[in-house]
């Protein structure tokens, strides 16, 4: 193999990344104990940038086409057996790693909970129409249509999301009118929150010195258990005043930040991507209701309608390879981009130190998922004749019925993220002027 060297080294390097990002970001703050989990993370990652790197040398042309296929067959076997086989079985072995009345067990019950997760990933199959009875249980077809279901499901909502907050989060049309009044009236009552908590602890600590004295320990007056009870509510006002006031500092800062240049073209982008998220609603709501899925890819249609409208002499084969290249190469670094920004916002949120290890497994299996997935999408923005190895590496699966899919999700996702950013927009004013 003419290009094993280069795809070896190309997937250390991204190896080398992963362990780095599991190293740098997400494992910062603990100690790692575990690290086949770092390992299976890595190798996730570094094979699913390496299905990208195919996308790319398919449109290059780099390496001959039994080469590339080669490593196809390859870099889906193993992803497959990593997202299907080794981290469910993880997940399992260190959720019961947790629980201690089965940690003697916990290899015999991973097992068991291994061969639960596999029933239900079978199932996933019966509604929808991606099964192929020519093909054995184990194969890539039947494996990765079920993974791309999960897959697809995944990106279409974050895609559906991600279209509508873009815009909400970089215009300033929908930030809040906060004055330095605001924020002083909204600290002033913190404070004064904060002094109360203190004035009725200090109560509370001087009443059970007193019954200490007097040998009073294990008699609690309803009094004191009255006070306590207004203390734990004063907290959890100041909790959410606290954060309301870092709310409206972070609001006022945006402000700041939008009368900056730079701000105004994050606020020129949010525009853009409003027509974006308007254009992609449409599109889909269309593509649902006359069940169609376009044929060509949406670079070499663009410039076919453009050249006839215009009537002009263009070589639309060689530019549509040209910009087909550039397009996937900014959907695959946005998406990759992306993905590991959302999963280690996720990561911090939810992680604690018994946790952290099961939570990284589950972002290694979204993880791959999403880019398995996102093969199968970016696959109908490539040209057809740089489809034909992908398209034989990935057997006989209903392509249609993914767009589609993804189609429908995006719009659910869509329309109810406007409705729930439209409810929490309208409702932040009402929450300021009532505290």
């Amino acid at each position: 193999m003419i290009g094993f060297p280069l795809s070896l080294f190309l997937q250390v390097l991204f190896f080398g990344f992963g362990w780095l990002f599991f190293m740098r970001q997400l494992f910062k703050d603990y100690e790692v104990r575990q690290y086949v989990v770092q390992v299976v993370f890595s190798v996730t990652f570094a094979f699913s940038c390496t299905m990208f790197e195919l996308i790319i040398f398919e449109i290059l042309g780099v390496l001959n086409s039994s080469s590339r296929y080669f490593h196809w067959k390859l870099n889906l076997c193993v992803i497959l057996l990593v997202l299907v086989f080794m981290v469910p079985f993880y997940i399992g072995y260190f959720v019961l790693s947790n629980i201690r009345l089965l940690h003697r067990h916990r290899l015999l019950f991973a097992c068991v909970i291994w061969l639960t997760f596999m029933y239900f990933f079978w199932k996933l199959g019966d509604p929808f129409p991606i099964l192929s009875p020519k093909h054995g249980i184990l194969s890539i077809e039947q494996l990765i249509s079920r993974v791309g279901v999960i897959g697809v499901t995944l990106m279409a909502l974050l895609s559906g999301f991600g279209a509508v907050n873009c815009p909400y989060t970089y215009m300033s049309y929908f930030l809040r009118n906060v004055t330095d009044a605001d924020i002083l009236g909204l600290e002033r009552r913190l404070l004064q929150t904060m002094d109360m908590i203190i004035s009725k602890k200090k109560r509370i600590a001087m009443a059970q010195r007193t019954m200490f004295q007097r040998g009073e320990v294990h008699n609690k007056p309803n009094d004191l258990s009255l006070i306590q009870q207004e203390v734990d509510a004063l907290e959890e006002l100041s909790r959410q005043l606290f954060l309301e006031t870092a709310d409206l500092h972070a609001t006022k800062e945006r402000i700041e930040y939008s009368k900056t240049f730079q701000g105004k073209y994050f606020n020129f982008l949010g525009y853009f991507f409003s027509i974006y998220c308007v254009w992609k609603i449409f599109m889909a709501t269309i593509n649902i209701v006359f069940d169609r899925v376009g044929k060509t890819d949406p670079v070499t249609r663009g410039i076919e309608i453009t050249v006839n409208y215009l009537g002009i002499q263009f070589d639309v084969k060689f530019w549509s390879q040209h910009i087909s290249f550039i397009l996937v190469g900014i959907i695959i670094v946005t998406s990759i981009r992306g993905l590991l920004i959302t999963l280690t916002k996720f990561f911090y949120a939810i992680s604690s130190s018994k946790s952290s290890n099961v939570i990284v497994l589950l972002l290694a299996q979204i993880m791959g998922m999403y880019f398995v997935s996102s093969v199968l999408l970016i696959r109908m923005s490539m040209p057809p004749e740089y489809r034909i190895i992908i398209t034989e590496v990935l057997g006989e699966l209903q392509f249609n019925f993914y767009h589609r899919w993804f189609d429908v999700i995006f719009l659910v996702s869509a329309l109810s993220s406007i409705l729930f950013l439209y409810l929490a927009h309208k409702q932040a004013p009402e929450k300021h002027m009532a505290l």
